[in-house]
This record gives C-alpha cells, structure tokens and sequence, in this order.
C-alpha cells in the first residue's frame, strides 16, 4: 500500500465542508479557504455559552430573596462557578491536547443545560450552588476544544479566526444581563434559559462531526508542527509575560466595566442612563477592537499587536479621568478599541509559542480572563470605597504601562514571516 503523501501544518478545511465532512478537503494556508461556516457556527456556540455563564450573576437578587441568603453564600455560589468556570480550564485543554475529544462540545451544552435546570428547580441553598457549578464546568469543557476548532477552521488566519470566535462570546456576555431583566421574573424561569443551551447541543453536535470527521488530518498536522526556536525557560518566560499583559489588560477592563458609570456620575453628575450610554459607548468600542485586532494581526503580526494595544493605550487611560464629558465620550471608544485588540493577538501568539498545546492555552487565557475580571472586580471596588472613584481611575490609568514588557517577546517564525513580505 503505497504510504500517504505527508500533510503540512499549513492546511485547513475547505470552506462549507463542515455539512459534509466525509467529503471534505484541506486547503493550504497560503491561498486556501478559511472554513467560515465553521467559524460562525463555533462563533455562535460561543455566544449561547456566555449568554448562559453572564445570566447568572444578574439573578443574584432574585436568588437571595427566594431563599434569604447572606453575602457569604452569594459569595460561595460565585466561587463555585468561577473555579469550575476559569480553574478547570487549562486542565481540560491539557487533558485534550493529548486526546482530543470532539464530542465533549455537544456535551458542554448539557452540563450546562443541566446546571439551568438546577438553578431554576433547586429546592434548598446546596442544589443553587450545584447548578452553578455545573454551569462552570459546562464552560470549561466547551472554551479549550472549540478554541482548537475556531483555530484549525481557520486556513491559516489564526488571528481573524480568533476574533471571529471571540465576538461571539462577547455578545453573548453582553446579552446574558439583558435576556435575564427582559425574560426572568421568577426562579423557575431560569429553566426557560435551558432551551437556548439545547440549541448549543444541537450546533455543537453538527461541529463536533465536522471536528472527527477531520481529526486525523489534524493530529496529523501536530505531528508536523514547527516549534520555535526558544528554550524551554525563554518560552516559560515568555509565557509570563503574556499572562502578566492579560492581568494588566483585564484590570483595567474591570475597572471600566464595574466603575465607569459611577465615575461619570460622581465627576459630571449625570443620571443612570446617561452613564449607562457612555458605558454603551465603551463597550461597542470592545466589540469593534476584538472584531479588528485578530486581522490586523494577521497581516503585521501578533507580536506588534500585543505591544501596540496594551502599552499605545497609555496616553488614553491617563488623559480619561481628567477631561470633558464629550472628550471623555470619545476616549472611551478609543480605549475599548485599542485594548481588545489585544486579546486575539495573545492567544495567537501563545498558541504559536507552544503550537501543541491549542487547548492548554484556550483553557489557560480564556480562563484568566473570566477569573481575572471577576477577581479585581471585587478588590478595585474594595480600594474605590477607600480611596474614591477618581483616585481609583487615576491609578488603573497607569495598568497599561506594564505593555512595556511587550517589547520584549520574541520573534516567532510568522513575525519573520511578516517581516520577509514586507
């Protein structure tokens, strides 16, 4: 039998062939198709696992009224579901790297489905915080091994396929609040949430038969992978610095997320919903940079990315707190859109710092970015009380300094890439 002509690492699905995956075909990098309807189908399995993972805070209230409980166990519930939701991650990833599971997508959904229906039926505190955990550990099953779908559907756009993945789940973060004031007006209506989660199942199945109808030819290409040309201890350096940039980037943001319209309010004196527009403002500056930041990185580089959008962010941060409300308006946007460029680009670059390790590093970033937000959320309203919103703003103003670090990652072989075209 004659031996199979060897596959390179730069090969991806043909677009439209995830239908019909005995029937699908690679395609080089260089000139080939990018599988877009995979791209928007994980996209929007992205969207239904957030929407579900940003519901459950805004239901606090009604929890605590319908079972009289303290903030120490609101807490505890918030604990569970961000450990299962952000620890469990790189864990998972790992675990995938090593033996890929294409049906544990579909399988996410359920978790999940099930921690609604917990959280929606449970007769005492114990079954609150068992469906929380379940929907935490629904999103770390889902994030590692749809990352590595978003990636190898890609066609060697890596930084577009990243962006394209990643707005899903900020819409879904964004419309998570919003369906919970709109459609939850008592506990059991949580359950209603179950249907959206079981719409997730059925995409995830469809994905998760493109994905083994595939794995061969991509466990293939891993056995092919170029490493790069860094020492174990450079690349565990390196790896520290990009998770100090994400601390550094996902501080601020919280910063802007939890406290911006109190600041507005404080220093202009304008109402809720006034504050609330200029918030809408910021955030459809997050959505644009995250749309952005992943093509442009493919076209200059991750690494130019990183640095240019955590440290070029600088002179916006330390001017928002000291200017006039219409200027303030505009650096919001600004800010929001430099700053979540970043994060695609991040990603990128890991995953070609260690090309093995896809999941790992999905589990690793995406899990950082949840437990990091949650963490300073919690700790900057803490010194906010002491210090108040406008030394508070004056401090975090400083966070994107850290970007400095940035000028010191290494070329990786795209950047040399990059570097050759031009």
């Amino acid at each position: 039998m004659p031996a199979r002509p060897p596959i390179s690492d730069k090969t991806a699905p043909a677009a439209g062939s995830w239908l019909r995956p005995g029937k699908a075909k690679a395609a080089a990098v260089s000139g080939g198709d990018t599988a877009i309807a995979v791209l928007l189908a994980i996209s929007f399995g992205h969207l239904f696992n957030d929407v579900m993972q940003s519901m459950l805070p805004a239901v606090y209230p009604l929890l605590r009224a319908n079972y009289h409980l303290s903030l120490l166990q609101i807490g505890l519930i918030t604990a569970g579901f961000q450990i299962t939701g952000s620890v469990l991650q790189p864990l998972i990833g790992f675990y995938t790297d090593k033996k890929p599971l294409p049906y544990s997508l579909p399988f996410s959904a359920l978790f999940t489905m099930a921690g609604l229906l917990a959280l929606a039926f449970a007769g005492h505190y114990w079954g609150l915080l068992a469906g929380a955990c379940l929907v935490g550990f629904g999103s770390s099953i889902f994030h590692p091994e749809a990352a590595r779908v978003a990636r190898f559907a890609s066609g060697g756009r890596f930084g577009f396929a990243q962006s394209v993945f990643q707005v899903g789940g900020n819409s879904g973060t964004a419309l998570g609040p919003l369906l919970a004031a709109l459609f939850i007006n008592r506990q059991y209506d949580v359950g209603y949430f179950a249907l959206i989660a079981f719409a997730g199942f059925l995409l995830l199945t469809i994905i998760a038969r493109w994905y083994a109808a595939h794995l061969r030819r991509i466990l293939a290409k891993k056995a092919q992978l170029t490493l790069p040309d860094l020492s174990k201890t450079h690349i565990r350096r390196t790896l520290f610095m990009l998770v100090a940039l994400m601390t550094a980037k996902y501080i601020y943001l919280s910063s802007m997320n939890n406290f911006y319209t109190f600041f507005t309010m404080e220093k202009y004196g304008l109402t809720v919903h006034q504050a609330q527009y200029l918030l809408f403002l910021y955030l459809g500056g997050i959505a644009a940079g995250t749309i952005f930041g992943g093509p442009i990185g493919d076209k200059i580089g991750a690494r130019r990315v990183i640095w240019a959008s955590i440290l070029g962010v600088l002179p916006f941060t330390l001017a928002l707190p000291h200017v006039s409300l219409p200027l303030m308006a505009v650096l919001s946007v600004i800010i929001g859109l430099i700053l979540a460029s970043a994060f695609p680009a991040i990603v990128v670059f890991a995953q070609e710092l260690m090309p093995g390790k896809i999941g790992t590093i999905a589990g690793l970033f995406y899990g950082l970015s949840f437990g990091i937000g949650a963490l300073s959320s919690a700790l900057l309203g803490a010194l906010g009380d002491k210090i108040g919103n406008q030394a508070l703003f004056d401090l975090c103003a400083f966070l994107p300094l850290l970007g400095i670090i940035a000028l010191f990652l290494p070329r990786l072989p795209s950047e040399k890439r990059h570097r050759q075209r031009a």
